[in-house]
């Protein structure tokens, strides 16, 4: 049996840890000693250290408590004193933060690190005060300007709501605002109903409820919610998306406070704040349903509700929002996915609506935790769907079908059940054939979305193929006809791109893909009806030659690109889906060869790929894409905050960009258009695989090009935590490689970068790589290595006693892949130059430390020459006792030789640096020769 470990032990263990650069398991270290340390000056240390790796974590809520218990213990603790202080300064209470600093001075007057944090507060908080003071009769002026009927100056009031937003911006001035009476003001400019003064009182408001839980609980008992929702549903659509973005900013500020104990930068106590938002959550979903909202109100309600409603994260535990907002608000939900456009009473709603709606029940849906809470989500989905189907005339069978589309757009479960209801289906059926165009629009649509499960394309290839196929050969009506061919094309596609499995006669899909070209590229078709042609294209694209005659069609390619950048945003999917085929950038495995010889054997269907789908087909197509301008039209579609940019559609791009610079010569032209700036968000939100993908083409990118170039100004620094991301032990082999190399390329440039990747926990991770068996990923992790020792947090690592890192590189040194070697000994070369320690330690790690040193001066390679003349001369200089064993052994007569050598003058000047101290500490003899 384990002795159980003691909390002096646990202690020096997270010690241990915090020197090593792992701030979290220190922290784990530290708070499990807490639990079994009774004695008081020992808890006061623990709380201490726990607050110096809060601190590092950037956690300063939770430092500036540790510190205090600290203090608590002991008043006299400088160090404690210490952290508290910086924990306020982030916390932006500079004057308590004084205070602390005062206190360290008194007690240790000639500690210059003391004197010198405390002189440059003060010079901080001087300059507040000076701001602070000339800022009060800007902000009355101001306020003046904009509220005076009287002034006629158009200019000067421009300049006066601009200088108010600007300053609201910065902490001090929102404060100074709100202090001033500003939001009785800022009321009374959104009562003006005039635009121009609507949006500066929107938009300071952003400033001085960011990042402010109290404030922004204030300001909204101050506006209401109502007035706040009202302002959101306005015609004016500027007014209203500057409303939607307020009103994001406050839940962000609300919903801090419920996550966890949180003063920030307020010293205020910690209200609950659930209540408020529940209030603004319960006048949004009103405004879904309210006759007089705009429709882009209504658009603008939904967005938000997708944003702010679901869990961002399965870790999160408490889906209650979810749960409130589904029992009050699915049937208003579900009113703005069900409207049939142009019928009498409908809401006033966009193209974009639908999807909205469809994406808001997606994400509800997908926060449910247990069958109990789904089964409850059916339930009032299939009472809805019934309370329209039953008793309304034709109109509210409409209604329920539209529902269903809508369902099966986003939680396709519940679409399916509510699609196995009695009389749905056949419905749907019946009315494919109405002669109302408005009906039959409706009919083809749920027809088509239902088609999309495997289960119901069965059932539709039976009973509805031969309808469509009517539809699609007499109808009229373009708007119909492209329906009916893009639910020939989905039942047309169900095999996959398995070649040997297509479901209609030969040609077949080629004709419906000239169509689709057609229908797209014609600009006298609604946008909305050109939308269904590229749902087709996304499943005739499984075959290849349908690709190859796409990617031909340089007018069919663009005329989609012009659709992506369009308003109507559902056709995202469709346009991803499309691209994804064409680059053959969805996942395929190899299948095993013994289980082909199987599946023949027992005349099992074996999946075919096209003779057209080969890498050389492939490459051609992302070629023509990328002149077809693919690029600035995906960076343009990931620009643009939308609901229809789901999670799923967001893989799906990612996909497009790794294919994009699956070749070296093409990132260039990627990063050019804008690439390199899209794949960033792409690569921090989504599923894991989109992200992963994202970060994968980041790494290609910042291996072949210039970083500071692809990345201009600060956005290379937000590259490094994609691509830390990459050397996650779940991630590929080639994605652990590619992510080492990207991180050395950022490691050699700045300092700035090296701090960034050591506070993304990198190092530990390249750490563990450099063990790896596979040689390329130990090289990679090797030379990440030795640009990161560029870091005196990196070198210290090097310096600690327990460690083997010292022994690893100077083991690899002596390695035969001549990379390696040149990595390790630079390593060295750098390290024993900058600590004299590390020179003496050299002897202590191996045995073979000695004969690794020669073979690298005996190499025939000058660059693995100079490294290890490098080494040896800076440990001559390190030690005389080092200097000895150097002597002692065939080392001088190498050196002799290598101070002589003409043609590798700087090996030769080391080497005689090596010599020349050794005459120094008088272990040889000057050469009479030497002048």
């Amino acid at each position: 049996m384990e002795e159980p470990v003691s909390a002096e032990q646990l202690r020096a263990r997270g010690n241990a840890l915090f020197q090593a650069g792992d701030p979290g398991a220190a922290l784990a270290a530290y708070t499990e000693a807490l639990g079994l340390s009774a004695a008081g000056p020992e808890r006061a240390v623990l709380h201490r250290n726990r607050a110096a790796c809060y601190l590092k974590l950037e956690d300063y809520a939770k430092a500036e408590a540790d510190a205090t218990k600290a203090i608590e213990a002991d008043g006299r603790d400088v160090k404690a004193l210490f952290r508290r202080s910086q924990a306020l300064q982030q916390l932006g209470r500079l004057d308590q933060a004084v205070s602390d600093l005062q206190r360290c001075v008194s007690l240790e007057p000639r500690n210059k690190a003391f004197q010198e944090a405390l002189h440059a507060l003060g010079s901080r908080m001087h300059e507040k005060m000076k701001t602070m003071s000339c800022m009060d009769s800007k902000v009355e002026q101001m306020f003046q300007i904009l509220l005076d009927p009287e002034e006629k100056d158009v200019e000067k009031k421009q300049k006066a709501a601009q200088n108010l937003i600007v300053l609201a911006r910065e902490e001090a001035g929102a404060e100074k605002i709100f202090q001033s009476d500003g939001v009785r003001l800022l009321t009374q400019l959104l009562d003006t109903a005039k635009a121009d003064l609507m949006l500066a009182a929107l938009r300071t408001l952003v400033g001085l409820c960011s990042g402010h839980r109290s404030r922004t609980m204030a300001i909204l008992a101050e506006l209401g919610a109502p007035r706040l929702s009202a302002v959101l549903g306005v015609e004016h659509e500027q007014v209203s998306l500057a409303a939607c973005n307020l009103l994001h900013v406050m839940f962000d500020s609300l919903k801090e406070g419920l996550q966890k104990d949180f003063r920030g930068k307020e010293d205020s106590v910690v209200l609950d704040s659930s209540r408020d938002l529940k209030l603004l959550i319960k006048h949004l979903l009103e405004l879904l349903v309210l006759e007089g909202a705009s429709a882009h109100g209504r658009d603008n309600a939904l967005n938000l509700l997708i944003k702010v409603v679901p869990r961002k994260s399965p870790k999160e535990t408490n889906n209650s929002m979810s749960l409130w907002v589904i029992d009050q608000g699915l049937k208003k939900i579900l009113e703005v996915g069900s409207t049939v456009c142009g019928s009498p009473g409908s809401l006033s709603v966009t193209e974009n609506s639908r999807m909205s709606a469809s994406v808001l029940l997606s994400k509800l849906y997908e926060d449910l935790k247990c069958d109990a809470e789904r089964e409850n989500f059916h339930h009032l989905c299939e009472d809805y769907v019934r309370s329209w189907f039953e008793g309304h005339e034709l109109p509210g069978k409409l209604r329920a079908i539209q529902t269903v589309s809508c369902l099966l757009q986003g939680p396709s479960d519940a679409g399916n059940r509510v699609l196995e209801l009695e009389g749905i289906m056949d419905s749907v059926l019946s009315l494919c054939a109405s002669v109302c165009e408005a009906h039959q629009l409706v009919a083809v649509e749920a027809l088509i979305h239902a088609a999309d499960k495997a289960k119901r394309a069965s059932f539709i290839t039976a009973n509805g193929v031969s309808l469509l196929k009517e539809i699609y050969k007499h109808s009229e009506r373009d708007s119909i006809r492209i329906r009916a061919l893009v639910g020939l094309c989905k039942l047309g596609s169900a095999g996959g791109t398995d070649f040997s499995m297509k479901q209609f006669a030969e040609g077949s899909t080629m004709k419906l893909a000239k169509q689709c070209r057609k229908w797209l590229c014609n600009e006298a078709i609604d946008t909305g009806t050109r939308r269904w042609a590229v749902e087709g294209l996304a499943y005739l694209t499984f075959d290849a030659d349908v690709k190859e005659e796409f990617v031909e069609d340089k007018a069919a390619m663009q005329a989609m690109f012009h659709l992506a950048k369009s308003e109507d945003r559902s056709v995202l999917y469709a346009v991803a889906s499309t691209l994804v085929n064409c680059t053959n950038s969805y996942d395929h495995e190899e299948p095993d060869p013994q289980m082909l010889e199987l599946a023949k054997y027992a005349k099992q269907h074996i999946p075919e790929q096209h003779p057209k789908d080969k890498p050389e087909f492939v490459k051609r197509r992302v070629r023509k894409l990328l002149t077809a301008g693919v690029v600035s039209a995906l960076a343009c579609v990931v620009k643009s905050e939308n609901p229809a940019l789901t999670n799923s559609c967001r893989e799906l791009i990612s996909r497009v960009f790794l294919a994009l610079v699956e070749e070296a010569e093409d990132r260039g032209g990627v990063v050019a258009q804008g690439g390199g700036k899209a794949l960033i968000p792409l690569s921090l939100e989504g599923t894991e695989v989109g992200q992963t993908k994202a970060a994968q083409a980041l790494a290609k990118i910042t291996i072949t090009s210039n970083p500071e170039m692809a990345f201009p100004g600060e956005r290379i620094y937000e590259v490094v935590r994609p691509l830390v991301s990459l050397l996650h032990l779940q991630r590929t082999g080639l994605e652990n490689f590619e992510g080492l190399m990207a991180l050395t390329n950022l490691a050699g440039i700045s300092e700035r970068l090296r701090q960034k990747i050591l506070k993304e926990r990198a190092v530990p991770m390249i750490e563990g790589y450099m063990f790896e068996e596979h040689e390329l990923i130990r090289l990679a992790a090797t030379e990440c290595m030795c640009n990161m020792a560029m870091s005196k947090e990196v070198q210290e690592l090097f310096l600690a006693e327990d460690s083997d890192r010292l022994k690893l590189m100077v083991l690899y040194s002596g390695e035969e892949d001549e990379k390696l070697r040149r990595a390790a000994s630079g390593t060295l070369a750098m390290l024993t130059a900058l600590h004299p320690a590390i020179c003496k330690r050299i002897p202590q790690v191996t045995v073979h430390w000695l004969e690794i040193l020669q073979a690298l001066l005996l190499s025939p390679s000058t660059e693995l020459q100079h490294r290890g003349a490098v080494v040896v001369m800076n440990m001559m200089a390190a030690a005389r006792e080092v200097a000895e064993q150097l002597i002692a052994s065939e080392m001088l007569e190498i050196l002799s030789v290598l101070a002589k050598g003409k043609d590798k003058p700087r090996v030769a000047q080391a080497a005689q640096e090596s010599l020349a101290q050794a005459v120094a500490y008088g272990l040889i003899k000057p050469n009479p020769g030497q002048a």
